[in-house]
C-alpha cells in the first residue's frame, strides 16, 4: 500500500531523524537521489544543459546539490535564483563543480536559459508552500511549464499544496517529481496529480518516524488481498446476494447497467426490482437475475432477502422512487446510495438515519446538494469535503472525479490510483455501482468494496474510446488481472 503524508507529518518525521543523524545528511541523500533520477532522465548527462530553479527553502539546497553532482559528471549547470535567500552550502557546491548561478532579473534572460536547457529542475518551493506563488516565483513556475525540454520537480511542483493537492495560481507542470521520504498526499490527488508527472520517493530514512497516514492508494497485491474468492463450498448465497433498486421508464438503461456491473463483478446472485419497463430491459439482457416488477408507490419487502442492496440509479425522484428508497433504507443490510438516490437524501438527510451502513457515491455535483457547497470548492477541495461527508452523514464516501477518493471517518483517505479518463461516459458510474455492491453482498466493507471496485473499475475502462457496456464486459478481465497475478512475498 502506498501510504501518503501531510507537509506537517513530514516534517515532524523529518525533526526526529535528524536530531540522530549529523548535520546535512537528510539533504545529502535527497540530492543524490535527485542527481540519479536527472542523470536517468537526461540520458547521455556530459555536455547536456540543466536549469535550476532554485528558491530560499531546503529544496532549493537540494536542487544545487544535485545540479553540483551533474556538472561534476560534465553537464553544463545553471541556477536562477529566485529570491534574496539561498542555500549557502548547496551553492558553493554548484559553483565549485563547475556550475554557474544568477539572481533572476527579467523574464527574457530565464526565457533563454530555459529554452536551451534538456532539463529543467523545479527547486523553487517546497512542502512547506501554501496559497499562490509569490512573485517571481510564478513567473518562472509558468516558464518551466512551458519549457520545450522535461521538468522535473523537486519533492512537490511549485505552486501545489504538499498536503491536500490544492492549485491556487501559477504552478510547476513537471513530467516528473522527486520526491523524498515518504510520499506526500497532495501527490496523488488532482489537480496536484497532474501537476506532478509520473512520481518518484527517495528514501531517506523517515520510516520509523512516520505517522499514521493521512492517505493511502491500493496496490494490485492490496485489492488481490481484500477480494472475496469462492470456496470449495461456496454456493450463490455464500457469495453473496446483491439487491439492485434501480431504473425508471425514463432511464431503464441505468438499471441494465447497474445490473451488468453485478454480475460481470461475480455477485451469487443479482435480485431486482423495478418498474416494468426497465423489468424487460434487464430480463432481456440478464435472464439470470431474479426480477419483482413493483406497482407505483411499492417498496421492496417482497423481493427476498438480500446481502446488501445498490439504490438509485435512474430511479427517478418522484413519489413512486421516494416510496422505493424509503424501503430499501429501512432495511437492515448495507445500502449503497447513487445518482437519483442522492437527490432523494439530498432532500432528506433523515433517510440516512440508519444502524446498517451507508456507502454513498457522489460526483462533486452531488456532493454539493448534500452538503449545501459550490461544486466549485468541492471539486477545488476534494479531500477536505469528502472527509467533511463522511463525518457528518455518518457513511463512508466514495467521492468520483479525476482523483476518485473514498473517507471512512477515522480512517486515511483512500486515492483511486486507476482512474482513466475515458470513465468519462454517461453510464460507468451506473456500472460501478452495481460492481461496488457485490463486494458489500459479498462480505466487504463500505471502505474496502469502494476501494476495490473503484480500483478494478479504473482498469476496466483504460482503453478506450469506450461505453459503458464496454465497462461492464471488461470487469471480469480486470478482476482476473488482479486475482491471477504472482503476488509479492516481500
Amino acid at each position: 500500500m502506498r501510504t501518503a503524508y501531510t507537509s506537517g507529518q513530514i516534517r515532524a518525521a523529518e525533526a526526529a531523524l535528524m536530531a540522530t543523524v549529523p548535520e546535512g545528511t537528510l539533504m545529502q541523500r535527497a540530492a543524490t537521489g535527485l542527481a540519479v533520477i536527472c542523470a536517468r532522465m537526461l540520458g547521455a548527462v556530459y555536455g547536456s544543459r540543466v536549469v535550476l530553479l532554485v528558491g530560499g527553502g531546503d529544496n532549493g539546497g537540494d536542487a544545487l546539490y544535485a545540479g553540483a553532482r551533474l556538472a561534476s559528471r560534465g553537464a553544463r549547470v545553471d541556477a536562477i535564483i529566485a529570491g534574496s535567500r539561498v542555500h549557502a552550502g548547496g551553492l558553493k557546491a554548484l559553483r565549485r563543480a563547475g556550475g554557474r548561478a544568477s539572481e533572476f532579473h527579467d523574464d527574457a534572460a530565464a526565457r533563454e536559459l530555459i529554452g536551451a536547457a534538456r532539463l529543467v529542475v523545479d527547486g523553487l518551493v517546497g512542502i512547506g508552500g501554501t496559497g499562490p506563488l509569490r512573485e517571481p516565483y510564478a513567473t518562472l513556475a509558468r516558464l518551466a511549464s512551458d519549457a520545450p525540454c522535461e521538468v522535473v520537480a523537486v519533492d512537490v511542483p511549485s505552486g501545489v499544496d504538499a498536503s491536500s493537492g490544492r492549485v491556487d495560481g501559477a504552478a510547476v507542470v513537471a513530467d516528473a517529481t522527486v520526491t523524498f521520504g515518504a510520499w506526500k498526499t497532495g501527490l496523488l490527488v488532482d489537480p496536484g496529480a497532474r501537476h506532478a508527472g509520473r512520481a518518484e520517493l527517495v528514501g531517506i530514512g523517515l520510516g520509523p518516524h512516520l505517522p499514521d497516514p493521512d492517505a493511502s492508494a491500493l496496490t494490485d497485491d492490496d485489492v488481490a488481498s481484500l477480494l472475496p474468492v469462492p470456496g470449495a463450498a461456496s454456493d450463490k448465497y455464500r457469495r453473496g446476494v446483491v439487491g439492485i433498486a434501480a431504473g425508471s421508464e425514463r432511464y431503464t438503461g441505468a438499471a441494465v447497467l447497474a445490473v451488468g456491473g453485478a454480475i460481470r463483478a461475480g455477485a451469487g446472485m443479482v435480485r431486482y426490482v423495478g418498474v416494468a419497463e426497465p423489468v424487460a430491459q434487464v430480463r432481456a439482457r440478464w435472464p439470470e437475475t431474479v426480477i419483482t416488477t413493483l406497482a407505483p408507490g411499492e417498496g421492496i419487502e417482497e423481493a427476498g432477502r438480500v446481502q446488501a442492496w445498490v439504490l438509485g440509479p435512474g430511479l427517478g425522484t418522484d413519489e413512486d422512487a421516494l416510496a422505493i428508497a424509503r424501503s430499501v433504507l429501512a432495511s437492515d443490510v448495507p445500502v449503497l446510495v447513487d445518482a437519483d438516490g442522492l437527490t432523494l437524501v439530498a432532500e432528506d438527510r433523515t433517510l440516512l438515519r440508519r444502524t446498517a451502513p451507508v456507502l454513498i457515491t457522489p460526483h462533486a455535483g452531488e456532493l454539493s446538494r448534500l452538503l449545501d457547497v459550490p461544486r466549485e470548492r468541492i471539486e477545488a477541495r476534494g479531500l477536505e469535503h469528502v472527509r467533511r461527508a463522511a463525518a457528518e452523514l455518518g457513511v463512508t464516501v466514495l467521492l468520483k472525479g479525476s482523483t476518485t477518493l473514498v473517507a471512512e471517518e477515522g480512517r486515511p483517505v483512500r486515492v483511486n490510483p486507476t482512474g482513466s479518463p475515458w470513465l468519462a461516459t454517461g453510464g460507468t458510474g451506473d456500472v460501478l455501482a452495481g460492481l461496488t455492491g457485490t463486494l458489500l453482498a459479498a462480505g466487504l466493507g463500505g471502505y474496502d468494496a469502494a476501494s476495490c471496485a473503484a480500483y478494478l473499475h479504473g482498469i476496466a475502462g483504460r482503453r478506450g474510446p469506450l461505453s459503458a457496456g464496454d465497462v461492464v464486459d471488461a470487469v471480469p478481465g480486470a478482476m482476473r488481472a488482479i486475482m491471477d497475478r504472482p503476488q509479492d512475498d516481500g
